[in-house]
């Protein structure tokens, strides 16, 4: 088949799944709503680009890969191959899925994270933006995207004293013989070894307590924070150690006692009062979540949140300074996978400056267009909610970041040259040499040579962090879309990525090249269970989309939809919202297909030896009601394409379901069947019938292929009109001539089809092929509108009958005053709207006098044995 000729191209980058599991039904919704729309944008003639790809690094990744292998007996390249090889596993796994579910992309090229050019690309990327080297700032191990907050955590809260040693100036006059101690609370008690401050504002009433005779304390007395200035602690738990009273802003009297433990090793505000007052910032903490040998003996190698806060407590009461320790409910940070608590704790660290961004960020969002717009609220809050990016990981499991430190000064060395050279290598060898590699090939000649003049090679290592998957992610548009125009049309993902892959993308785009990585965002929402509930094993309503597809081990239970149930479900949500499934959707869906599986039949089967390119009949000589369906197949077209512009499917399905059980099962079918089976195969009015068929088929077809790729294409084969060996999805979009739009046509078939509604309604439960239908008109519009359906008075064979669904039909101005005992009236109206005119009709049905005809079944033969007059035309049939 000739190419086609040269369209405008398509973009939707894809969001890269994460390479940890088998696939789920989340990634059935994102997976199958992008094809959707892809298959759309090929119909209508443009050149799709799509990619499929993966986020391969990552902690989640690592730990999963060694299992109960210990990773501290293990060199950083053995777990960066176990890591992989389980990386590349699951990606099997869920590509074999996508494609078992219709996806249709670029298989053959699909992009890695962990492949050598990808990384070059992310390199090349971190190379133009500005990255600061902050020596030590308290975080997470994980990214800001990756924490969620837990509203119902639990702590072991507790109120302990600090001992005034230097009373503040403003209260050392009135303290007398007794002592002073100022009273904390705090949720994280493991974090007391750390303390380097107690904290107050000015303004504020602050609580303290006095202590008599060393007993415990039992009077609370309060004080202004500015009379607090200048007073020194003893810390509790360490002998010898004093902390300052210090103001700061952000303490509050909404909890606590208005005086707050600091500690800057593990808390932002905390170490924003250290870099301010020069403080101290020590971690006694290490990456496992353990005290190190910094906290002491009795403390090294204890977990903080499990013994370790049990021993803090206890030297806390040990040193009488335990006032009281209870339980507390309260928000706080966890990781989003693992759904555990995580540590905040000080260490070095690489940052974008995301504050001389967002400006510039939101400023070229706001030129994206947003589906739902109402997500663009979503999108520029948590902009502006974020402070900061730490990009570096202490893991192995990731693109090394491309730094040397000097040993003994700890120096980095790392410029835009280095960098540069340090991408290619990768682009070569893969990010492996990165700890293959000696010095000498990682570095370039220039920078080489003037390292070797001051010093030797030695004097440097490697730097040991990887980069955060979020700038893996991040920088997908750098890698994989076209250098020409390196710029989606859309990013299709679901709510999560509104702080992760939707910002990060954007950041590192701004960061770059100042405009956004895309034109369009599309965010849909998440799977849940049928009863609106997260899926969880636990809760048994998980989902498996392969169950959905082949069926479980019990059928009965579990049967096998196949994957175009998978599609309609998807197809049929709402998507903008939580979407929900279960047995339910699943059934539901598949009786929808099933029923337009028996509308796509029946246009089949009567197509039957019908050839569109010879046999067609000229829209001029057609039916008024065939043309009146294919002005309805156009309304239809246009409208379904609308929906497919705004990501609609829900409203494409809904439109489907109305044409084909409205317009066309529950009545036009109704209306054609005997002008299809019984009028002679070559007359006019059968080809043109089939003429409108051939068109709804096609219609149809089109408007159902991006949803159900199968079905359609396995229609189009086998329906008339096209040669062997073309596709659907090259032979473009669904029609919508503006043939069909033919003045007087609307309201000649609609005001025929009002005056039927009045007839059968009259006759409720009866065959309204037993009547004979006489129809009285005032001369007007309206009567000129019913002649064009009927050129003389009386006909059993008009356009008029056939809608009527009579056998015979009589149009007047007038009803006869002589009716029948047994003639059924009505009257009615109908609105034109081609002149705002209301024209009244009456109907008298009576009930026919002529024989049933043997061959049509319709009451238009003058006896029994006898056929009609229209059979007897038809060739074999004559008497």
């Amino acid at each position: 088949m000739p190419e086609r000729k040269a369209k405008k191209e398509f973009c939707l980058h894809d969001g890269p799944p994460y390479a940890n599991g088998d696939a789920h039904v989340g990634h059935a919704l994102n997976k199958i709503l992008k094809d959707i729309h892809n298959r759309f944008e090929m119909l209508r003639g443009r050149k799709v680009h799509y990619v499929p790809g993966w986020d391969c690094h990552g902690l989640p990744i690592e730990l999963k890969a060694l299992g109960e292998l210990q990773a501290k007996d293990m060199t950083p390249l053995q777990i960066r191959q176990k890591a992989r090889e389980f990386a590349e596993e699951a990606i099997a796994r869920q590509r074999a899925a996508f494609q078992r579910w219709g996806v249709m992309a670029d298989w053959e090229n699909c992009y890695y994270t962990f492949n050598g050019q990808y990384e070059a690309a992310q390199l090349r990327v971190f190379e133009d933006i500005h990255i600061l080297l902050i020596l030590s700032v308290c975080r997470t191990a994980l990214a800001e995207a990756e924490l969620e907050y837990n509203s119902e955590h639990v702590s072991k809260a507790v109120y302990a004293t600090f001992p005034l040693t230097t009373p503040p100036s403003k209260l050392a006059a009135g303290l007398g013989m007794s002592s002073l101690s100022v009273l904390v609370w705090t949720t994280q008690p493991w974090t007391i070894p750390a303390n380097q401050a107690i904290c107050f504002i000015l303004d504020l009433f602050n609580i303290f307590t006095e202590i008599f005779d060393s007993r415990p304390p039992d009077t609370l007395s309060f004080s202004l924070g500015s009379d607090l200035e200048g007073g020194v602690c003893q810390h509790p738990t360490i002998s010898g150690k004093e902390v300052p009273l210090l103001p700061a802003n952000h303490v509050t009297m909404a909890k606590g006692t208005g005086l707050v433990h600091t500690a800057p090793a593990h808390g932002m505000e905390d170490y924003s009062v250290a870099t301010h007052f020069q403080l101290p910032v020590e971690c006694m903490v290490d990456e496992e979540g353990k005290f190190t040998e910094l906290a002491g003996v009795d403390l090294q190698e204890q977990s903080v949140f499990e013994e370790g806060t049990s021993t803090v407590i206890s030297m806390l009461r040990a040193a009488g300074a335990l006032v009281k320790e209870e339980e507390c409910v309260h928000s706080y940070p966890y990781d989003w996978r693992s759904k555990k608590p995580v540590i905040i704790r000080a260490s070095k660290q690489w940052f974008i400056n995301t504050a001389s961004l967002k400006d510039k960020a939101k400023e070229v969002l706001q030129k994206v267009r947003v589906m739902p717009e109402s997500a663009r609220a979503s999108l520029l809050a948590m902009l502006d909610r974020r402070t900061y990016w730490c990009i570096s990981r202490q893991r192995s499991w990731g693109v090394p970041i491309p730094v040397f430190y000097h040993k003994q000064t700890g120096e980095p060395l790392i410029n835009k040259h280095t960098v540069a050279h340090i991408a290619k290598v990768f682009a070569e060898k893969g990010s492996d040499s990165w700890w293959e590699e000696p010095i000498e090939t990682l570095l370039p000649p220039d920078v080489l040579k003037k390292v070797s003049s001051q010093e030797s090679l030695t004097d440097y290592e490697r730097g040991e962090d990887v980069l955060d998957i979020w700038f893996d992610s991040g920088t997908s548009w750098a890698a994989v879309l076209q250098e020409a125009e390196p710029r989606a049309d859309v990013y299709v993902e679901g709510k999560d990525q509104i702080g992760g892959w939707f910002q990060s993308s954007l950041l590192t785009s701004v960061a770059v090249r100042n405009k956004a990585p895309y034109k369009a965002l599309v965010v849909h929402g998440f799977a849940l269970s049928e009863k609106g509930e997260k899926m969880s094993k636990s809760l048994g309503n998980v989902v498996d989309p392969d169950v959905v597809i082949n069926g479980g081990t019990d059928k009965a239970a579990s049967p096998a939809y196949g994957a175009d149930v998978l599609r309609w479900w998807v197809a049929e949500s709402n998507v903008f919202s939580e979407v929900q499934i279960g047995p339910k959707a699943l059934n539901s869906a598949r009786e929808n297909i099933n029923k337009l599986r028996n509308t796509l039949k029946f246009l089949l089967g009567n197509l039957q030896g019908f050839d569109p390119r010879t046999q067609a009949v000229d829209p001029k000589e057609m039916h008024y009601i065939d043309q009146y369906l294919l002005h309805l197949l156009r309304e239809y077209s246009i409208k379904v394409t609308d929906a497919y512009n705004e990501f609609d499917c829900g409203r494409v399905i809904r439109l489907l379901q109305a044409f084909i059980t409205r317009d066309l099962s529950n009545f036009y079918f109704s209306i054609i069947k005997d002008r299809l089976y019984c009028d002679a195969e070559n007359s006019v009015g059968r080809r043109s019938c089939q003429t409108a068929l051939e068109e709804i088929l096609d219609g149809v077809t089109r408007s159902i292929a991006p949803i159900l790729p199968h079905l359609a294409e396995e229609v189009y084969q086998h329906a008339p009109g096209h040669d062997e060996g073309e596709t659907l999805f090259r032979s473009g979009w669904v029609k919508s001539s503006s043939v069909w739009r033919k003045p007087g046509l609307e309201e000649a078939v609609e005001g025929a089809c009002a005056i039927r509604d009045s007839f059968l309604s009259s006759i409720p439960g009866r065959n309204a092929v037993e009547y004979d239908l006489t129809i009285a008109i005032e001369p007007g519009l309206l009567f000129e509108l019913m002649e064009s359906l009927q050129e003389e008075p009386t006909s059993t064979c008009s356009q008029l009958t056939e809608l009527m669904m009579a056998s015979r039909t009589t149009l007047t101005s007038t009803l006869p005053r002589d009716l029948p005992s047994d003639a059924i009236t009505n009257s009615g109206s109908f609105l034109i709207n081609l002149e705002g005119e209301d024209s009244t009709y009456a109907i008298a049905a009576v009930p026919i006098s002529l024989s049933r005809c043997p061959r049509c079944r319709r009451y238009t033969s003058d006896t029994p044995e006898c056929l009609c007059p229209r059979c007897q035309t038809v060739p074999g049939h004559s008497q």
